[in-house]
């Protein structure tokens, strides 16, 4: 058997025989430890592509809100600022957060409440802490919703209370993006998940009115992906809409 087919079978079976359960998922220790051990093949080193090309459909004037869930250090956040908008992040590692602003440039001023440990420069305000903690209150204010990487870093048990209890909290008029990826689950462990369309609609469905935007053929690009054995993957961008 040649060499590279026998690393290609231990990359598949080291990823299946070693990959986080879905207990260790909801165990914020398991993010943590992820950061601190600089494991975040989800950071982009760019804005994302999707969320460029399709965020002016939208008709969000500047000014305007955006809530970015589990933002870890994302550009996008940085992105939207440029663009006059301000921008409410959640994010359960300080590493993460103090990433983001030392690698702007930026000083922050923090402050505590009881959402967690606030971090604030210019239009960009970030909060250390569980995304499940943020109420009404807080998410009322916003007007727009980012999401490329946090539906899809949580097993299916965690993404219907993601969906049906922090959506649940954003405002009637607020609408947004989704970012997806859809591959065989089977051919590799999460995180990311695969989350296909029929859920994409089934976790929204009661509150939000979803579009699909635009889908994808990425394998080609996604080296890591090919490495573990996918064999299929698809990114998709949906629109949604809060219903009154």
């Amino acid at each position: 058997m040649a060499t590279t087919e026998v690393v290609a079978i231990l990359t598949r079976l080291s990823s299946r025989l070693f990959h986080p359960t879905d207990a260790s998922l909801m165990n914020p220790d398991f993010w943590h430890q992820r950061w601190q051990d600089n494991q975040i093949g989800f950071h982009q080193d760019t804005p994302t592509p999707l969320m460029l090309k399709h965020w002016p459909s939208l008709g969000i004037a500047p000014g305007a809100r955006v809530f970015v869930p589990l933002a870890g250090k994302t550009l996008d956040m940085a992105w939207f600022a440029a663009q006059g908008y301000c921008v409410l992040g959640v994010e359960l590692s300080r590493l993460a957060i103090e990433a983001f602003f030392d690698e702007h440039g930026a000083t922050p001023e923090r402050s505590e409440s009881k959402y967690g440990t606030h971090y604030r420069a210019g239009d960009i305000e970030l909060i250390c802490g569980d995304a499940f903690g943020l109420d009404g209150a807080l998410l009322g204010e916003c007007d727009a919703v980012f999401d490329r990487a946090a539906l899809i870093a949580l097993p299916e048990e965690l993404r219907r209370r993601y969906a049906r209890e922090l959506y649940a909290r954003l405002p009637a008029h607020c609408r947004g993006l989704l970012v997806t990826l859809e591959y065989p689950q089977h051919d590799k462990a999460g995180p990311p998940f695969s989350v296909v369309e029929d859920e994409v609609r089934e976790l929204y469905v009661r509150d939000w009115d979803v579009t699909t935007l635009e889908r994808r053929d990425i394998l080609a690009t996604q080296q890591k992906f090919i490495d573990e054995g996918v064999t299929a993957l698809d990114t998709v961008v949906y629109r949604l809409q809060r219903r009154s």
